[in-house]
């Protein structure tokens, strides 16, 4: 199993419990950005950058990732395709998706999107990233590799 990261995006203190995490556990973690990023040295810790634009860094992970790989994303188109492949999906909050719970969340976020394209008035995007995301998170990473050894 290899653990993709949907870096550009993805919170400093996840990627270091990713960082802790490959290693502790030795399981390959590789963060695919568009920009480079700062990796620590570790046979299992590895950067792919691609070149800019919407969404590259997002089809590279879906084109790299394998059944029962986990992306950890915040897109949630992304996490879609991921679990259409047979993976499945972390958000950074600690919400997992799999091919059973995706489908809702992705109407839900379309639904969104159009009333906010719709109405000036709907504004803004999630709360700030907190201590309780980051121990939700941690606590849904364990689970999960708990379950797949």
């Amino acid at each position: 199993m290899t653990i993709w990261v949907d870096a550009d995006a993805c919170p400093k203190v996840i990627k270091e419990i990713l960082f802790r995490v490959a290693d502790k556990r030795a399981i390959q973690v590789t963060l695919v950005a568009n920009q480079y990023l700062q990796i620590p040295p570790s046979a299992y810790i590895k950067m792919i950058q691609v070149e800019a634009g919407f969404d590259v860094a997002d089809h590279r992970i879906v084109e790299l990732c394998e059944v029962n790989d986990l992306v950890i994303t915040a897109d949630i188109p992304l996490a879609y395709a991921v679990t259409q492949k047979g993976g499945f999906a972390l958000n950074p909050r600690g919400e997992l998706y799999t091919a059973d719970n995706i489908g809702p969340v992705l109407r839900m976020r379309d639904l969104m999107d159009s009333l906010r394209s719709g109405l000036s008035e709907i504004s803004g995007g999630p709360a700030s990233f907190n201590q309780k995301d980051r121990e939700n998170f941690a606590n849904q990473l364990d689970k999960f590799l708990t379950r797949s050894r």
